[in-house]
């Protein structure tokens, strides 16, 4: 299994290049991440934007475009459409959001005649390379799903398992983070954690998942703090996914591990028919080109 971002380099070496479809590709950030995921041989990309920005800025980045397919089109709307339609017709393998709202982009992806919509739900994958952690660790979901109910949480774990098995592993340990272990009314996330690990043990997750809630942050990520407080617990200090109980609380333990904890990261949006690369403008150029290498990966598998 692969458990530093890194090691996603040499797991798609000597595999098919995906073909990434890039929205609004004019921006240097985004052709800089492109431009080294291209020559590492991780994608063969299609570039949909002002064709005459691309080639400005590719010339001051060194990017050669010779054997690089763009589409010029500087309607933002357009640039959408034009990488989605690519994907959906087979001719690239994911998407990724360059100089445009995400709102736009998603718009397009669940387009009912030319999208990638499917009946699943739209959910943020995240991956953290923590130092202090031995093991990736995927958060979901900080970045889409504002306060997912019962039944949507069920459909974040299933993308967050998909996502998860991409990087190598059969068995998946998902804790359900919440501010204690005991079920308390009074605080919905907890009934809804009891709910999804009684699901786990019906099948609903399929075979190699443990699905364990309430459970706490810090007993999720140390075996020593379950023991020293008598919690009994399969996944302690071994999980692989942490569900969040709303938007807020993944993207606060993100900010946390990104900017306290020097974490690596990559991210992507699962649930539609290929990955989308969704990163933010304030994201590193390292963290743009992992979360491209994340998205070829989970296209290939």
């Amino acid at each position: 299994m692969i458990k530093k971002l890194e090691e996603m380099f040499q797991a798609i070496e000597g595999s098919k290049k995906g073909v990434l479809a890039v929205a609004a590709a004019h921006d240097e950030e985004v052709l800089q991440a492109i431009k080294d995921a291209s020559e590492m041989g991780i994608v063969e990309p299609i570039l949909v934007g002002n064709k005459e920005k691309i080639e400005s800025i590719s010339k001051e980045i060194g990017f050669n475009l010779d054997s690089v397919k763009i589409f010029d089109e500087s309607d933002i709307k357009k640039c959408a459409e034009i990488a989605v339609k690519l994907v959906s017709s087979n001719e690239a393998d994911f998407v990724m959001k360059g100089l445009l709202d995400t709102s736009v982009l998603l718009k397009e992806v669940l387009n009912k005649e030319y999208g990638l919509r499917t009946s699943n739900l739209l959910s943020h994958v995240m991956i953290y390379d923590v130092p202090a952690y031995h093991k990736l660790l995927v958060l979901t979901d900080g970045g889409m799903c504002i306060a997912p109910d019962y039944n949507q949480k069920v459909q974040i774990i299933q993308n967050a398992i998909k996502a998860t098995k991409a990087l190598g592993g059969e068995d998946v340990k998902v804790a359900c983070i919440c501010a204690k272990e005991k079920v308390n009314e009074k605080m919905p996330a907890t009934v809804d954690a009891q709910m999804l690990r009684e699901a786990c043990k019906e099948g609903v997750f399929g075979e190699g998942v443990i699905v364990e809630g309430p459970i706490a942050f810090d007993l999720a990520v140390s075996k020593q703090s379950s023991e020293i407080k008598g919690f009994k617990s399969e996944i302690s200090g071994d999980v692989d996914i942490m569900l969040v109980p709303t938007i807020e609380v993944g993207n606060g333990i993100g900010k946390a591990l990104t900017y306290f904890a020097n974490s690596k990261s990559a991210g992507i949006i699962m649930g539609a028919a290929a990955p989308i690369v969704l990163t933010s403008r304030a994201d590193s150029h390292q963290t743009k080109l992992y979360s491209i290498a994340y998205g070829a990966l989970v296209a290939s598998r």
